[in-house]
């Protein structure tokens, strides 16, 4: 493990491997390890980062917990630090915003974006906006986590289960539950809504998309793949952590896009 601190936090990371950078971003309440699976695979060709976001995994907590927007300024300087070039960047969830604000903010650095369930895009309305409400209460999370984060993944294989049980543990903390409750608070800020700066991404994009997700409905990915001009939309019969859970299948639509995106850069 190797630890950066950076203004919104010090962070926590693995760095395995040589050739095109890969940076994997993950979920709330989730961590690094959610990529086992397939970073061994990503590894053989490409050097692979994989961050813990601040309060995740080996990260310590900020005294205050981040909000989305900041997950996405925090991922802009992590890539500017490590002078990260042709880069793809995969991203999971609030991972995802943060992998698409890099694509817009940094685009001489990203050669691809992969996309997994991704937040950023939602046209909230007065529902969501209620439902992001009453989870950014901690007292919520810890309540209501054990329930959602099942509903969410959908868990089908013994790696499955084991993630949720991490992340059930950790929503029960005290420390997990206020990480998750400033992000769902901040779900309906200004700040992450992406829709608009969308149209500023040059770089390739893949979103693939679990189907099954109930937090993340297929009409979202939709929404995505209408947003992001250009963009490839691959679905699959899983929830919220697609390469979790269809781990070959995922790597087989993912890793020929990396391969050509990275290979356009140096040619």
């Amino acid at each position: 493990m190797s630890t950066i601190d950076m203004s919104p936090g010090t962070v926590s990371y693995t760095d395995e491997g040589q050739g095109p950078p890969v940076l994997l971003l993950h979920a709330a309440l989730h961590d690094r390890t959610d990529y086992d699976v397939v970073r061994d695979s990503l590894v053989q060709r490409h050097r692979v980062i994989a961050v813990d976001w601040p309060g995740h995994g080996e990260s310590p907590s900020p005294d205050i917990p981040l909000t989305a927007v900041q997950f996405g300024d925090l991922a802009v300087e992590f890539v500017d630090r490590l002078d990260l070039t042709n880069l793809v960047v995969i991203g999971n969830s609030v991972g995802g915003y943060a992998a698409s604000r890099l694509a817009i903010e940094r685009q001489e650095r990203i050669a691809g974006v992969v996309l997994v369930n991704t937040g950023g895009f939602t046209d909230h309305n007065a529902a969501t906006r209620a439902f992001c409400a009453v989870m950014g209460r901690p007292e919520i999370v810890r309540l209501m986590f054990p329930v959602f984060v099942r509903a969410y993944m959908h868990a089908r294989t013994p790696g499955d289960r084991a993630m949720v049980r991490r992340v059930v543990a950790r929503g029960r903390t005290l420390d997990g539950a206020r990480s998750a409750a400033a992000l769902w608070r901040s779900f309906t800020e200004p700040g992450h809504d992406l829709r608009q700066a969308a149209s500023a991404i040059t770089a390739p994009v893949l979103i693939t998309w679990g189907t099954k997700d109930v937090s993340a409905p297929r009409r979202w990915g939709d929404h995505v793949a209408s947003a992001i001009p250009g963009s490839r939309f691959e679905t699959f019969p899983t929830g919220h952590v697609v390469f979790a859970s269809e781990p070959d299948a995922w790597l087989a639509t993912v890793q020929p896009f990396v391969e050509s995106v990275q290979s356009r850069v140096t040619e």
